[in-house]
């Protein structure tokens, strides 16, 4: 179950790894648009905000991360990020679009759920 929970770990920080280049560094371009549903005007208008909150994308990936290569130790690492990024996902399918609770909340909570059968 450890192996398991970790690919699940490893597969929660890789998203937000994504997610931090979709929003730093393809916000503005066609890809960007076409994932987000953007106009041309309102991506170029939000591209700070968007960089801004990739920004905060990369800060849970690395936490995720950093409790992984803690190995057993970190433990409650892992639980303070996969929670912060439920509640981020839950926010944000409430928010602004459900969808985001399945790309964003739902894997964290299978995560956390291995995490603590493991």
């Amino acid at each position: 179950m450890s192996t398991i929970t970790n690919i699940l770990i490893g597969l929660v920080a890789l998203l937000h790894i994504y997610f931090l280049v979709l929003e730093m560094f393809l916000w503005d371009t066609p890809y960007g648009r076409r994932t987000f549903k953007l106009t041309p005007e309102f991506s170029a208008a939000s591209k700070t905000l968007a960089a801004n909150q990739g920004l905060y994308n990369g800060f849970l990936a690395a936490g995720l991360i950093w409790g992984l290569c803690l190995g057993r130790e970190g433990w409650h690492v892992e639980i303070f990020f996969l929670t912060c990024v439920i509640v981020a996902g839950l926010y944000g399918g409430w928010t602004v679009n459900r969808k985001i609770f399945f790309v964003q909340a739902l894997p964290a909570l299978l995560a956390l759920i291995a995490l603590h059968i493991r």
